[in-house]
């Protein structure tokens, strides 16, 4: 679209022009190399991208309520976090060094322990963090949905979310005690149902649910099946962990006598309307499924080698999966899970080849992360009718510069503290590296007081 499509003038002007920085559109139709612009304008109005394209000093801007001259700055679409747990920002920097998943690991807070007011707080403590580093989309899943997810939202992000879908006791789980429930079955599924209900297109559009089906060995096959129906009568996506640990596939192959992906593809959930995180353990028949049926695959690079593992992407993507980005827990820096997720591609490689390259991270960071969700035709890349969701990087910094490849800075040496700011829906949600719609010194206070609160139960336990 050119800038002459849309006229604006002072009695109708655009609610947002921006001009000067260096654009990774991530639309190969407006440039090469991820629709690089060098010197862009981007047009906003009604909170979507009304005109991108290279900008011309000598062009007239057109009149906008408000206009940021952003020269020096990388700007990129929002991140699309695939895959996260908020809450779970309350075991940071303990967890990691346990091996294993909270849920499944003695000695720490469990998601069964936490109050509604203490979900709120870490919750908003783990969107707000996501969001100061680029995520304008995070798709999360823990406990007390029906709380967190608005109060998510109104930090000015998208969210989409999900309490776990379970009928596993997580009660006991940590100490190795797996009791199935239909009862808990039936309440995490309806209460899915519930929150799509009152949720799903709210907050202007930024709102929406996903059916978290937590795990195949915490789900049953019945409850699986229902999450599938259900699935179809909600016409959503599902999403779910899937062979994050050798015990899942013990655990599924003893009580369905297959393999976890087996167990999905056969209850009708592995295609594109599902995303699977981790995929660590799956074997050469379960990658040709995952592959064939088009399943897309939450790849959580930094979260896994944390515990000493890797997936096998190189091979999923050659089978046909859509691979998306996600922080998974304890950190939300989609900046570092890029540099990551090549990193352990091209350790996979044993090279540095055409296979692995910066753009295909940033590709699957923004609208692989899209696809996975059913939103790659209004979000994941810079282009004209899209929704207005973009992300700015500082890079008149000591580590950006010298700028000769903005992409290779962006995901060899920046971070998530290098975001300016942050758009979304076309309104500014983070300025200056700073919130605007949250006080930050409250957030951050209620989340210690909410954490400092969990462990301790937990050490009296």
């Amino acid at each position: 679209m050119e800038f002459d499509a849309v006229e604006f003038d002072a009695a109708n002007p655009a609610d947002l022009v921006i001009h000067g920085p260096r654009a990774l559109t991530v639309d190969a139709e407006l440039g090469p190399n991820l629709g690089e612009i060098p010197n862009a304008r981007l047009v906003i109005h009604q909170g979507r991208l009304v005109a991108v394209g290279h900008h011309d000093p000598s062009v007239p801007l057109p009149p906008a309520r408000r206009t940021l001259d952003l020269s020096g700055r990388v700007v990129t679409p929002g991140f699309v976090n695939v895959h996260t747990h908020t809450i779970l920002t309350m075991v940071r920097g303990v967890a990691e060094d346990m091996g294993f998943a909270p849920a499944y690991t003695p000695g720490v807070p469990h998601g069964h322990e936490v109050s509604e007011g203490e979900a709120v707080a870490l919750a908003r403590l783990g969107a707000a963090e996501a969001l100061l580093f680029g995520s304008t989309l995070i798709n999360d899943s823990f406990v007390h949905t029906d709380l967190t997810l608005p109060a998510m939202g109104e930090l000015g992000m998208r969210v989409i979310a999900c309490g776990r879908i379970h009928d596993v006791d997580f009660s006991r789980v940590h100490e190795g005690v797996w009791e199935h429930r239909d009862a808990i079955g039936e309440r995490t599924l309806g209460a899915a149902v519930a929150l799509h209900e009152r949720w799903q297109g709210a907050m202007d559009g930024r709102l929406g649910v996903e059916l978290a089906a937590h795990a195949p060995d915490t789900c049953t096959r019945a409850l699986l099946k229902k999450v599938a129906a259900t699935r179809d009568t909600l016409g959503i996506q599902v999403n779910g962990h899937l062979s994050q640990s050798r015990k899942e596939n013990a655990r599924v192959r003893e009580r369905d006598g297959m393999s976890p992906t087996e167990l999905l593809d056969d209850v009708g959930l592995l295609g594109p309307r599902f995303t699977a995180a981790h995929c660590m353990y799956v074997s050469d028949s379960d990658l040709a499924r995952i592959g064939a049926s088009g399943t897309n695959v939450a790849h959580v690079p930094r979260g896994n080698a944390t515990g000493g593992r890797i997936a096998p992407t190189t091979r999923l993507r050659e089978a046909g999966a859509n691979l998306a980005l996600a922080t998974d827990n304890m950190h939300a820096d989609m900046v570092e899970v890029m540099r990551w997720a090549l990193i352990m591609g091209r350790l996979q490689e044993g090279e540095v080849n055409d296979t692995w390259q910066p753009r295909h991270v940033l590709e699957m960071a923004t609208l692989g992360g899209a696809r996975a969700l059913g939103l790659e035709r209004e979000l994941g890349s810079l282009t004209p009718g899209k929704r207005a969701d973009l992300v700015a990087f500082d890079f008149r910094r000591p580590h950006l510069t010298p700028c000769i490849d903005a992409l290779g800075n962006l995901v060899h040496t920046a971070q998530g503290r290098d975001v300016e700011l942050v758009v979304c829906n076309g309104g500014i949600v983070v300025e200056g590296g700073e919130l605007c719609r949250a006080d930050a010194a409250r957030l951050l206070s209620d989340a210690q007081a909410a954490a400092e609160a969990l462990w301790r139960r937990a050490r009296q336990q």
